[in-house]
């Protein structure tokens, strides 16, 4: 699991308080960075399907509408920016059926379970488009700071590493824990 997928599940379970399952292997080299569950006080638990493409990159950092394209995502030159598509997440990170049906052997129904990316900024278009595939757009900034005022509050002591590096960086007074324009 690389980092931002870790400090995502550590947002999922130490500020939203959902469960997690991480690092699912599904069939034809798909994988689900994580599922999450989130148990409501009153009703049925929402499940949810989370994909991290997370990149600092200035020319691959915000999540575009251009086109995805199965030939370039093959091709080394081209691949990174054809991840941060919003249409390689639809076509290879939600929808194949090696996903679904992973989703389903855990006794869930595909068609119920919500979608989450993860990623550094948006343009407009993507946003338009997630918002009709009912995909949610989560700033990864955002997450970050949000976990680190818990970290921060809390007395908990980490013994994952990513979270214990947090964790003492933002005691040691280095992290800012209020929003600053990006």
């Amino acid at each position: 699991m690389e980092t931002t997928e870790k400090i995502v599940e550590a947002y999922c379970r130490h500020v939203k308080w959902w469960f997690t399952i991480s690092n699912i292997k599904c069939g034809g080299q798909y994988e689900i960075d994580i599922i999450a569950v989130e148990f409501p006080q009153s009703g049925q638990p929402v499940i949810y399907h989370i994909e991290s493409g997370v990149s600092i990159s200035g020319g691959f950092s915000k999540l575009t509408a251009k086109p995805f394209s199965e030939k370039d995502i093959k091709t080394r030159e081209k691949a990174a920016s054809q991840r941060r598509t919003i249409g390689f997440f639809i076509q290879r990170k939600f929808g194949p059926e090696e996903v679904q049906s992973k989703i389903a052997e855990y006794g869930l129904d595909p068609t119920r379970v919500k979608k989450i990316i993860v990623t550094w900024g948006w343009e407009a278009e993507a946003k338009a488009i997630a918002d009709k595939e009912g995909i949610i757009l989560w700033h990864f900034p955002d997450l970050l700071r949000k976990l680190a005022g818990a970290c921060a509050e809390g007395k908990t002591y980490f013994t994952d590493d990513t979270l214990r590096t947090l964790q003492l960086f933002i005691k040691s007074g280095h992290i800012a824990l209020t929003k600053n324009e990006e």
